[in-house]
């Protein structure tokens, strides 16, 4: 059974990218995570503020991307995202909610 995730493309008000995903990212969607990221070519925003599960292979999907990405997300993913290494390769904003 597929995990429940919704991925929304837009642009931020500067032009930049911006993936939105609401739900959660495991093992049974990173497939459509892993298209979505790869479909945005350039500098990219990940809104994970509707995220409320994150798991390894979610990360090992974002992983690849870090180089271009800059990653808002809620205190619930902090943790993950500064444990995994994540954090310090890329920019994590955090979003109070």
């Amino acid at each position: 059974m597929m995990t429940p995730l919704t991925l929304t493309p837009g642009r931020r008000p500067d032009g930049t990218a911006l993936l939105t995903a609401v739900g959660e990212i495991d093992m049974s969607n990173t497939d459509a995570l892993a298209a979505a990221l790869d479909e945005t070519p350039g500098p990219l925003v990940l809104d994970l503020t509707g995220i409320d599960y994150l798991d390894s292979a979610g990360l090992s999907v974002i992983f690849p991307h870090a180089e271009r990405i800059e990653i808002i997300a809620t205190a619930l993913l902090q943790p993950v995202l500064t444990i995994s290494g994540l954090a310090d390769l890329t920019t994590i904003h955090r979003m109070e909610l």
